[in-house]
């Protein structure tokens, strides 16, 4: 499965929540996460989609310890399976 068909899936099914994945692109900051998911009752995260069995780059790599040294939760799904259990975790925390 293409990556995009999975960050497709990820971002109906935030919606479906009733919250919103937003596309997130930082100019001059490379690696970000590709979406932020914004769901009701303020919870946050980033989130990488990839292809199945392709893993962070590097630089994806800092970028996650970055932003989990400031608090946020950060995800990497590399399958459509993995959705459903990260969406919960997100509004668990």
């Amino acid at each position: 499965m293409r990556e995009s068909k999975i960050e497709k899936k990820f971002a109906d099914a935030v919606k479906e929540k009733g919250g919103l994945a937003l596309k997130f692109v930082s100019p001059n900051f490379d690696g970000v996460p590709d979406r932020i998911a914004l769901l009701p009752g303020g919870k946050i995260a980033f989130v990488e989609l990839k292809a199945p069995g392709k893993k962070l780059r590097p630089l994806q790599v800092r970028r996650k310890k970055q932003l989990e040294a400031l608090g946020f939760l950060v995800y990497c799904l590399d399958g459509t399976a993995q959705i459903g259990g990260t969406i919960d975790e997100i509004q668990s925390s």
